[in-house]
């Protein structure tokens, strides 16, 4: 009998109960009326989560051990969180995010990571985080590799995503994790480098963009950080700021990606017994063919 999905979901987002919608909604595909994915919020017994409601935090949020003392996970998300210019030594949290990590490593079918999330399993694998000059912000372009077209066969040649970071992968780290066959490069632009990487046997994926964010996260953004007068961020690339829409809208190219994950995760648990996990498709022209969203309210 089919299961729901069981995704852990290490939220490190400030107000984290506010971020979390934008989650539930990327992961409730089109396609499958019938699928269900149940997301189960970690915590860390060493973040404060100061900016956070207690309460949501206590109800909906436990540790790793108690989450897979229930029952193991299919799959685990690690978001961004605020810290991406700090080396991972400063973090406070980083020694036991480290070793969860490690540890779903060996008994998670796939992690995936979105932003300094992407960053901090890279740096598991082997890969140098660099702090950047100027803040990479707004909606690009990518250029899918071959197995990036692959992975995302619905998109064609390129794929865009919103980006919103500090910092990055260090360019020369990741050619050479690539020539180790460490990681697959499946996305990249000579504006924000490697965003979308995959590790060689397909259970880590790093994706330093945010395929979760709709615009008016990005205007939200815009508005906050120029109230500040932040002299190392300019407008948006691919927004009209004045008409706070985005000129390179990239709503199917996320919905292609998520499904890529989660056909993924599907095919390496035992939560699924379809025969056609990687059904779902995309395209830029108009939204999946079947309308209805479908998630389990867990965690």
């Amino acid at each position: 009998m089919n299961r729901p999905l069981r995704i852990g979901v290490i939220n490190l987002m400030p107000r984290l109960e506010t971020y979390e919608p934008s989650l539930r909604a990327a992961l409730s595909p089109p396609g499958f009326p019938q699928h269900c994915v149940e997301l189960v919020g970690i915590r860390l017994a060493s973040h404060g989560y100061r900016s956070s409601d207690p309460e949501y935090l206590r109800t909906r949020y436990r540790s790793y051990d108690e989450v897979t003392r229930e029952a193991a996970l299919d799959g685990l998300l690690l978001t961004g969180a605020p810290v991406e210019t700090l080396d991972f030594s400063a973090v406070h949290y980083w020694e036991e995010l480290a070793a969860l990590l490690r540890r779903a490593r060996r008994e998670v079918p796939s992690t995936l990571g979105l932003c300094w999330g992407a960053m901090a399993l890279a740096s598991l694998e082997g890969i140098d985080k660099v702090n950047l000059p100027q803040k990479v912000f707004g909606v690009f372009e990518h250029v899918l590799s071959p197995e990036g077209r692959a992975w995302l066969p619905s998109l064609g040649a390129t794929y865009r995503c919103a980006q919103s970071r500090h910092a990055g992968l260090d360019d020369t780290s990741v050619t050479q994790a690539i020539r180790d066959g460490r990681v697959l490069s499946l996305a990249r632009s000579n504006v924000t480098g490697h965003t979308l990487l995959i590790s060689f046997d397909r259970r880590v994926v790093m994706h330093l963009g945010h395929p979760e964010y709709e615009p008016s996260r990005i205007i939200w953004e815009w508005d906050r950080d120029r109230r500040v007068g932040r002299p190392d961020v300019a407008p948006p690339v691919g927004f009209d700021v004045e008409g706070r829409t985005p000129t390179l809208p990239w709503e199917a190219d996320s919905r292609a990606f998520f499904q890529a994950w989660i056909s993924g995760v599907l095919s390496s648990s035992r939560a699924w017994t379809s025969p056609s996990a990687n059904m779902w498709t995309s395209t830029r022209t108009g939204p999946g063919s079947c309308s209805r969203r479908v998630s389990c309210e867990g965690g």
